[in-house]
């Protein structure tokens, strides 16, 4: 039985590997995103948001005492606030499948 479960862990994780880079890209601020912030939020949630980069830092300072792993907390409050900085603007919001907006 053991053999079994370690034959499907080593499939499915040979499986997720190239879907989780391709999202992913090669920018490590990404990655950390994808890591850090994706396991509760979708990405929706954080592309909607316009901070400042000291606003930045007290959301992820915010996250981290909620629990949120971080490895690098610095390259993700800088991949924040330079991908969604409060100077860019809010993107429109995404259609549904039958091309109304939510």
């Amino acid at each position: 039985m053991s053999k079994l479960w370690l034959t499907m862990a080593c499939l499915f994780g040979v499986v997720a590997v190239p879907f989780a880079s391709g999202s992913q890209g090669s920018d490590p601020g990404r990655k950390t995103e994808a890591t850090a912030c994706v396991a509760c939020h979708s990405t929706r949630l954080i592309d909607s948001q316009r901070l400042s980069a000291a606003a930045w830092a007290r959301e992820v300072d915010k996250m981290i005492g909620w629990g949120a792993i971080v490895p690098d907390r610095q390259l993700l409050v800088d991949y924040l606030a330079s991908e969604y900085s409060n100077s860019k603007p809010i993107p429109s919001p995404a259609t549904s499948g039958n091309g109304v907006k939510p």
